[in-house]
């Protein structure tokens, strides 16, 4: 992510924003407890789910169901599996959703094919069928990336279809474009984490950035043109060293990145933020001439995340979510309409993330 993104992309570790939400401002109208009075984009929040770390919630292309990740031991699984959930139908407090991942390994990044029929994901299942190991917290915050990850798709009833990647290394962090033609994913089989696409059945695999640093977390604009993605760019000979030994390690640290847009041939690269701090999670607004992301650049410790939205020159920076301590993964349906994102709002003062939907207000 992350998708945690980035990794989950994208494999998230959401302890590192393990502090206590403080809840609600005042003044709430009625029907909209869940947001604080700054949040003028929301309307008509609702909550998904209502325990563990869930993240990385995607719309299907008709607007009707998210696809999502979860460690949710309440349903049954040890570290992050997949479940979709149908918007209208489903009451995920009542009853656990329908998981499409094989419950073995870990998982991460899902996203709809086109035709709502099908996900993508990544997956650790082959090489393993318990949660890969967690790297201990030290000094510094890092992301472990798994080389035994590679892409997958399956059924709306969890069956693998096709495994799409097959290369020595990460493959993960898939998501789809709008045109239905194209997946964008982060690899390592160049020697770096670098952005790479390919044909939605897997063939025609094409190397994306070429930059030293971690690209990952790439979306398609809403007209399949451009790319937008986070990455780390380390400068000093110390930073590149660091790099370079964690990386050898199969770890990353993304306390440190800024948000990029290219075409989908990695041409016109260009930075749009330059804030500091860990600036992640980006998707295009539905115009395709904004970005909104999660970002901390404003926080004195580090620990406090919330969404922004940016022009793609890189000016009006607006702050969109006022959570106390983690907003992130936003995502605009396709219509346009409805947004959704993780948080750790109304979490009773737990460790829990949970999913939240609202209508967008322009």
């Amino acid at each position: 992510m992350t998708k945690y993104s980035f990794i989950f992309l994208a494999i998230i570790s959401l302890s590192f924003f393990n502090c206590k939400a403080t809840g609600m401002a005042g003044n709430q109208p009625p029907g909209d407890s869940l947001k604080f009075d700054q949040e003028k984009h929301f309307k008509n929040i609702r909550q998904i789910t209502f325990g563990g770390n869930n993240a990385e919630a995607y719309f299907s292309f008709d607007n009707k169901k998210i696809v999502f990740q979860s460690d949710y031991q309440g349903w049954g699984v040890s570290c992050d599996q997949i479940f979709i959930a149908d918007l209208k139908k489903a009451d995920l407090k009542a009853k656990a959703p329908k998981m499409l991942s094989t419950s073995q390994g870990r998982t991460t990044c899902s996203y709809f094919m086109p035709g709502n029929k099908s996900i993508v994901y990544a997956s650790t299942h082959l090489d393993h069928a318990e949660c890969p190991h967690v790297p201990p917290r030290g000094e510094k915050y890092v992301w472990p990336i798994y080389e035994s990850y590679d892409i997958f798709t399956a059924d709306l009833d969890g069956r693998i279809l096709k495994r799409l990647t097959d290369n020595p290394g990460y493959d993960a962090e898939a998501t789809v474009s709008p045109k239905g033609d194209k997946i964008v994913f982060t690899s390592t089989r160049s020697g770096d984490l670098e952005l790479w696409t390919m044909n939605i059945d897997g063939s025609n695999p094409r190397q994306v950035t070429n930059q030293l640093g971690y690209d990952g977390g790439a979306f398609f604009s809403p007209d399949g043109t451009k790319l937008v993605f986070r990455a780390s760019r380390p400068k000093t000979q110390e930073e590149i060293q660091e790099y370079k030994d964690l990386l050898a390690k199969g770890l990353v640290q993304p306390t440190n990145m800024e948000i990029y847009v290219c075409n989908v041939d990695g041409s016109d690269l260009r930075q749009i933020t330059n804030l500091g701090k860990a600036n992640w999670a980006p998707f295009f607004h539905p115009s395709g001439k904004k970005i909104i992301f999660s970002s901390n650049h404003h926080s004195k410790r580090g620990y406090n995340f919330n969404l922004f939205m940016v022009d793609l020159d890189g000016k009006n920076l607006e702050q969109i979510s006022h959570d106390t301590v983690f907003d992130a993964f936003p995502m605009f349906s396709p219509d346009g309409k409805k947004i959704i994102f993780s948080s750790n709002r109304n979490n009773g003062g737990t460790r829990d993330t949970n999913i939240f939907l609202a209508d967008w207000v322009d």
